[in-house]
């Protein structure tokens, strides 16, 4: 297995820490509203992930945190004359139920914020007592000058970094860089501290998390979109050199992007697509094969070509999948439990090349077409075709694809006979006839 390490830069050899075992982080979601079409990306990717993994033999244990406390959270609140609680809560059952219908393996703990306080504070006042944080007036804030690497993992410089993403100046910071990590306030939800009554800033949580969820060692894979590598994993990774005295993990990956006709999504262009919208339109199944048309680490355009020709493909393997499952039925050939080592080796190839899904769906395509090519033979091949067949099931299953089993009745049998009658007998107006009944119900 082949990953692109955002810490290096380089493609590189995965190896676990602990021999067959592997450990993986991703950033989870602030939950104040409907999850985007772009946060689906890597509930996606991450999940193949896994999938790529256990396929190879590994158990993968993959944790992903919700931000239930935020100043995004509490201002939705106030506007809906509601509380922090309900508003998490009700985003979070919409973001699982997104990850429901895009068919993710179900993950191995999704800590919260709000549930991991006391370990939070405890945290912060090591940085606190280790001289790498300081507070003024309630407030606490990390020395970014503290770790002589920031800047590592974004592989940027301290003195040319800009003040950016969730970064605002502030006078009582002694470096513009430097980072809330508790806030003293008065609005919204709050906790006791040693520095007053406030809420952690964004960046340590999930520092606090993985140690919480893993022990405090490091982990295998850290994983997040693109826009997540400066500041916050940047600010996770100077937090763990200094409480944890080392890196916080071996791999960083980072998913790309999602552009809408060439334009990032934004609510000031008016083209954000929330998830659950996208899947009732497209359906989950191609939802998911389309987010893995593209490399992961590529940014993805949503124009209604790229959705087309997703389409186009996914219907040609649903609909191969269907007429070996129609003839098997039909006792036209019997399906065995063998596989195309070959072709199914081949595609896990691609995925084990830092999840190369381009290549992984040419092979899949290429199993289409032979597939296509031996049903149309005047003597089917059985174990030709159930070979490609399971391949390709086991294939879609890595990509966690779901296409349920066509199942015939003895109706839709009899249908089914009737029109190959009526076609062998040229009795072209039944036969259309017969084809229209057999495609409303999707036998054809």
């Amino acid at each position: 297995m082949k990953l692109y390490n955002s810490y290096s830069l380089q493609v590189e050899q995965f190896k676990p820490i602990k021999e067959g075992e592997v450990s993986m982080y991703v950033c989870g979601p602030t939950v104040y509203n409907h999850a985007h079409i772009g946060n689906a990306r890597p509930i996606v990717v991450f999940d193949t992930l896994r999938r790529v993994l256990e396929a190879c033999g590994y158990k993968v244990t993959y944790v992903s945190n919700f931000t239930d406390v935020d100043d995004k959270i509490i201002n939705k609140a106030i506007e809906e004359g509601s509380d922090e609680n309900t508003v998490a809560n009700t985003y979070i059952d919409a973001y699982n139920a997104v990850r429901n219908q895009l068919n993710v393996v179900p993950l191995d703990a999704t800590p919260r914020v709000t549930r991991t306080m006391d370990e939070i504070i405890d945290f912060i006042a090591k940085l606190v007592e280790q001289g790498a944080a300081y507070e003024v007036n309630g407030d606490v804030y990390f020395s970014v000058d503290a770790d002589s690497k920031y800047g590592e993992l974004s592989h940027q410089r301290v003195d040319e970094l800009q003040v950016g993403a969730r970064i605002e100046e502030n006078t009582q910071k002694k470096n513009p860089l430097d980072f809330a990590l508790w806030k003293k306030t008065d609005k919204g939800i709050q906790w006791n501290s040693p520095w007053g009554r406030g809420r952690p800033g964004w960046h340590t949580e999930c520092v606090v998390m993985i140690g919480q969820q893993f022990g405090q060692g490091m982990i295998d894979i850290h994983g997040g979109g693109k826009d997540l590598k400066f500041p916050h994993h940047e600010n996770e990774v100077a937090q763990s050199e200094i409480v944890n005295h080392h890196h916080l993990a071996n791999y960083w990956i980072h998913n790309g992007m999602l552009a809408f006709d060439g334009e990032k999504m934004s609510k000031s262009l008016g083209n954000v697509r929330l998830a659950k919208d996208v899947i009732s339109q497209l359906g989950a199944n191609l939802t998911r094969y389309f987010l893995l048309s593209v490399r992961y680490r590529d940014v993805l355009n949503f124009t209604d070509e790229a959705i087309a020709a997703a389409r186009s493909e996914l219907d040609k393997i649903i609909q191969v999948l269907k007429q070996v499952e129609v003839k098997s039925q039909l006792g036209q050939l019997s399906l065995g439990e063998g596989y195309n080592v070959d072709r199914y080796n081949e595609f896990m190839e691609a995925m084990e090349d830092d999840l190369n899904t381009p290549n992984a769906y040419t092979v899949m395509i290429d199993v289409v077409k032979q597939l296509n090519q031996a049903l149309r033979s005047r003597t089917i091949d059985s174990d030709i075709v159930s070979k490609d067949y399971n391949a390709l099931r086991m294939m879609l299953e890595v990509l966690g694809i779901k296409v349920e089993k066509m199942e015939l009745s003895e109706d839709d049998k009899q249908l089914y006979q009737k029109w190959m009658d009526a076609k062998s007998a040229k009795d072209f107006a039944t036969a259309d006839s017969l084809r229209e009944e057999l495609q409303k119900r999707a036998i054809l």
